[in-house]
């Protein structure tokens, strides 16, 4: 008896989890179309970018596309140019990620608390990730960077110093200030959520026990954060991993400031017209992003409620 009664059971638990299933599938059937056309418009061109990184593909001189395997990948180790792109790459994606972060957890600190002009302050912060990058680097170059004209030069002058050369000085960091001036309020958006998250009724118990500001925000607020702030840097590093606009605008690809995107396309379109080599190098930029994609993909399923499937 008791036999049969376990049996139903699960005959009926069964049925059940099979009818969500099937409306789950139900729900799921009209995105498929969309999803067929992505994988058609990114996947068949990036299947197309290996098949050239396995070929010696030049337009000048124009000979006949050949196989040569991976002597293109072969390179990326003998490279020189193409190290010290990697290493602008990684420096400037870490600094800028890193900073923005810093900036933007400051920044959402001060928003989470009342004051008179709070909501167009918020707007007002917002305002440098939705500038243009083009726009964005033609601005610092032009108005804040500018030996003559610049802003900064203009306030360093006033205190009796040497006006400086910043992008011809120190492009790298040039390019850096201007991504974190842009990415900052991204961050801030994303620590402003965790912020507003937080469980108020623990905050006022640690309050009544007489907890400090900075011991509150060292074991509540800072734990409470840690998976935003994770969020926001691999995203932010997904992006600016693949920096183009700010260098080709304030640098042109000089010294110090070519990372590897910038490197592929003066390896073809710019100049070096050697799309064989410019696929493989561009092979690597796009498996990173994915690596980093991943973490992040999994980062953000810890934040949202899992689904049955």
């Amino acid at each position: 008896m008791e036999q049969g009664v376990i049996t139903d059971t699960t005959s009926r638990e069964e049925a059940r989890k099979a009818r969500l299933r099937k409306e789950r599938w139900t729900r799921r059937w009209p995105l498929l179309p969309a999803l067929l056309f992505t994988i058609v418009i990114t996947q068949i061109p990036f299947l197309m970018n290996l098949w050239y990184s396995l070929t010696d593909w030049k337009i000048t001189p124009p000979v006949p596309r050949t196989f040569t395997g991976l002597e293109n990948y072969a390179t990326l180790f003998t490279n020189t140019f193409f190290r010290s792109a990697v290493w602008v790459t990684t420096v400037m994606t870490v600094g800028a990620v890193a900073l923005s972060v810093l900036f933007g957890l400051g920044i959402a600190l001060l928003l989470d608390r009342e004051f008179f002009g709070r909501g167009l302050v918020r707007t007002l912060l917002i305002t440098p990730f939705l500038i243009m990058p083009v726009v964005a680097g033609l601005i610092w170059k032009t108005q804040i960077f500018h030996s003559l004209y610049g802003v900064l030069n203009w306030v360093i002058a006033a205190f009796g110093f040497e006006p400086i050369e910043f992008v011809g000085r120190m492009p790298t960091w040039s390019i850096i200030a201007v991504l974190v001036w842009q990415w900052t309020p991204f961050m801030m958006l994303i620590t402003l959520a965790g912020l507003q998250s937080r469980p108020t009724d623990i905050l006022e118990a640690a309050r009544v026990d007489g907890a400090s500001s900075w011991a509150l925000f060292r074991y509540i607020t800072l734990p409470g954060l840690r998976a935003y702030l994770e969020l926001g840097a691999l995203l932010g590093s997904i992006y600016l991993i693949q920096v183009f606009d700010h260098i080709d605008v304030i640098t042109g690809g000089g010294p110090g400031s070519t990372n590897v995107p910038y490197f592929v396309y003066q390896r073809s379109i710019g100049g070096g017209w050697d799309f064989g080599q410019a696929a493989a190098y561009s092979t690597v930029v796009v498996v990173a992003s994915i690596v980093l994609a991943t973490f992040g993909l999994r980062l953000l399923g810890g934040l949202l409620p899992k689904e049955e499937i």
